[in-house]
């Protein structure tokens, strides 16, 4: 079966770090850095035109600008960024990368 999705990318700047992390090698995640984080929001339609994604990318930019951009994001992941944004926009597909390398993936049927 065929299913339709809008497709929104963004990306912004924040600071994250994970205190608790056990690998000597990437110790230097322990404290705060700075990424790049690129966000790509899936959402399906039924009909041609049911969401308007330039609309949509805007709300996200907001969300984004609102809560995180630019700030200190504490312990949040990769992985609770993309939690936040599904449950905050309802979407079926969030990914999260940071510097358009490494990242996260949350699917929604």
């Amino acid at each position: 079966m065929r299913k339709t999705f809008v497709v929104v990318k963004t990306t912004f700047s924040a600071l994250h770090a994970w205190p608790e992390c056990p690998y000597e090698d990437v110790a230097f995640l322990r404290t705060p850095h700075r990424h790049v984080f690129y966000v790509t929001m899936k959402i399906q339609t039924t009909e041609d035109r049911e969401l308007e994604f330039i609309r949509l990318k805007n709300e996200l930019n907001n969300y984004i600008r609102d809560n995180w951009e630019n700030n200190n994001l504490g312990k949040m992941s990769c992985e609770k960024i993309a939690e936040n944004l599904m449950n905050n926009f309802n979407a079926n597909f969030i990914s999260v990368f940071e510097d358009d390398e490494n990242g996260a993936e949350i699917w929604n049927d």
